[in-house]
């Protein structure tokens, strides 16, 4: 990277003048970025720190990957929106090579990971009116606790994390919360009411929590019996992260629905879209939903060249071999400050020994070494770097880890 424009003001500086006009919601750690590339990053001062944290999953091929700025760069020389009151020349594309990517048959395209999930209830709702029979206003969907599926008023009516939902309500009805990997509470919440179970595959706001083997085979046998859709969200753990495609694929599982977003706008721009089946997505007709940018054409250039990314693979094989280096170094620092840890592809929630600190204060001294790293809760923290992330990288990022957890 070359180095950063100047600006008049300093980090902390900086930091100072959001407290006045900037509404509160993230608690983000105090340091000012204003440049990246790849899997590094430059605050205002020219420091350097490797980004262990990728947007949440949103930069899973690394900050300014040259294909996805090549690809926004052309398609902002030609058209950038139309909102859908028109076709585009880009969108049909995108389409047709998302669903190929994720083997599915329709694609809702909308633009943040919450109008995804948003998108995903009114769909399964329609559903279980239309094709499924349920009387009108009745239908009911089944959800995790500790999920995290975004922060709309629907959203948090099912969240079970009082942070986020406390002060908020009233609250949507209609949702049923049974515990996390739990089949026989998830069959005993099911009725014929229900319209779908909504559930990530791998919770990653709770830390990075991953069911027992044969969990989602059983929900979607559970799903199928019982006659309702399972929806997956995948926003956080799909596109590559887990090291494959989907993380449902690691039990070989296809959903009728999958909740797609972060990674698919490359970083660059917010791209979201709900893929499924074609009786499912097909029971939305003219009128009954819409996005003035879902599927615009800067958007769909931008995520048409993340699934070209994806179609060879390459970003998925490489998330499954760093994975095992990341697993590797984690292990190896079991009982030397970290407790446990969970991790799957080049993702991790990892447990410090809470006598050293909280999850934040240690990504606090994190940053002050060079590595940026976010709590989840307590004393956990999650790593995810970009998938461009080197193994010589993430080795160093580990034992950077180490120093803080043990010096």
């Amino acid at each position: 990277m070359t180095a950063p424009a100047r600006t008049a003001r300093g980090s902390e500086e900086l930091i100072r003048a959001e407290e006045p006009v900037l509404a509160h919601n993230y608690h983000p750690l105090p340091v000012v970025v204003a440049r990246a590339e790849g899997a590094w990053v430059e605050d205002v001062e020219g420091r350097r720190y490797l980004d262990m944290l990728a947007g949440y999953s949103a930069l899973n091929f690394g900050h300014r990957h040259p294909a996805l700025v090549e690809a926004a760069h052309r398609q902002l020389d030609r058209l950038t929106l139309t909102s859908r009151a028109f076709h585009n020349d880009r969108l049909a594309g995108f389409a047709e090579r998302l669903a190929a990517l994720t083997g599915t048959d329709m694609v809702l395209p909308m633009n943040t990971g919450a109008e995804a999930v948003e998108s995903g209830i009114k769909v399964a709702r329609k559903w279980a009116y239309d094709v499924k029979g349920v009387p009108a206003d009745r239908a009911t969907i089944v959800v995790a606790a500790d999920n995290f599926h975004g922060r709309t008023t629907t959203i948090v009516s099912f969240s079970t994390d009082e942070t986020a939902r406390s002060g908020f309500g009233p609250f949507t009805p209609g949702f049923r919360i049974v515990p996390y990997n739990d089949l026989a509470a998830l069959e005993a919440a099911v009725d014929e009411t229900t319209a779908a179970v909504l559930i990530e595959p791998i919770q990653g706001e709770a830390g990075v929590l991953i069911p027992d083997d044969g969990y989602l085979a059983g929900v979607r046998e559970l799903t199928r019996r019982k006659g309702c859709l399972f929806v997956a969200d995948e926003i956080q753990s799909g596109l590559g992260r887990t090291g494959h495609t989907l993380a449902v694929e690691h039990e070989s599982v296809v959903p009728d629905v999958v909740l797609l977003g972060k990674a698919l706008g490359g970083g660059i721009v917010p791209v979201s879209a709900v893929v499924g089946r074609r009786d499912v997505l097909g029971v939305l007709h003219p009128g009954e939903h819409g996005s003035t940018f879902g599927g615009n054409p800067l958007a769909a250039a931008v995520g048409t060249a993340v699934v070209e990314l994806l179609e060879t693979g390459a970003f998925q094989r490489r998330a499954a071999e760093l994975g095992a280096v990341l697993r590797e170094g984690l292990a190896a620092l079991v009982g030397r400050g970290v407790v446990g840890f969970r991790a799957r592809g080049l993702w991790a929630g990892v447990d410090v020994d809470p006598a050293l600190g909280s999850g934040r204060e240690i990504s606090e001294r994190l940053m002050r070494e060079g590595i940026l790293a976010k709590d989840t809760h307590g004393s956990t923290i999650r790593l995810a770097p970009p998938l461009t992330v080197t193994a010589e990288e993430l080795t160093g990022a580990l034992g950077t880890l180490e120093k803080v957890l043990t010096s």
